[in-house]
């Protein structure tokens, strides 16, 4: 668990879109943003950073198709936050279900400043076949994940509390180890700073 909650924005900036993880120039540490396909990774980026337009975001699911890089703090810090292209989006082509994984995976097994994942599951429906897929792969290959359930708003009150046991008994994770996000009412978005700050050193 992170420290004490953090209300004050984070300092980010886009630095540049990548399309393959050895064009990345060094950096001193990095975490990644993982998740499928409209579970609202750029949202939260947003919200982190209290910037509306910080990170693309789209009604399509699958608008992510690169790695996108930011920075925390002052420019040249070297601390980045890299939000990964979304996962199990059935409706993208084949090649281009394959060019994102390979991507993916390129940038997780090789990426030696990766100090580890935030992997995001959609709160309002738990975790999908694909996101139990891609958590078996993160265990495998060894990174240190922390998981974030998104749109939490979207969960009634009277079911959070089985929901939530419920959704962490599937990411065989203790339920005080998933926090819990909500980009349009800002719940939870105080703890996500946190998390992102311990995990770059801030």
């Amino acid at each position: 668990m992170a420290g004490r909650a953090s209300s004050r924005p984070l300092r980010l900036r886009f630095v540049a879109s990548f399309a393959r993880a050895r064009d990345l120039p060094e950096t001193e540490a990095e975490i990644a943003l993982v998740g499928r396909s409209n579970v609202g990774k750029s949202s939260l980026i947003n919200a982190a950073a209290n910037q509306r337009n910080l990170a693309r975001t789209s009604k399509t699911p699958g608008a992510t198709r690169l790695l996108n890089a930011f920075e925390l703090g002052s420019e040249g810090s070297g601390r980045w936050l890299v939000d990964l292209p979304g996962y199990g989006y059935a409706r993208a082509s084949k090649a281009d279900q394959r060019a994102g994984a390979a991507m993916t995976e390129g940038y997780l097994v090789d990426r030696a400043p990766l100090r580890g994942v935030l992997h995001l599951i959609d709160g309002a429906i738990g975790p999908t076949a694909s996101d139990l897929e891609t958590r078996a792969w993160l265990a495998d290959i060894g990174l240190p994940v922390s998981y974030v359930a998104t749109k939490a708003d979207k969960v009634k009150p009277s079911a959070a509390a089985r929901r939530r046991a419920e959704l962490a008994d599937k990411l065989e994770a203790a339920p005080g180890d998933v926090s819990w996000a909500s980009a349009r009412t800002g719940a939870g978005i105080a703890d996500l700073r946190s998390r992102i700050q311990a995990l770059l050193g801030d």
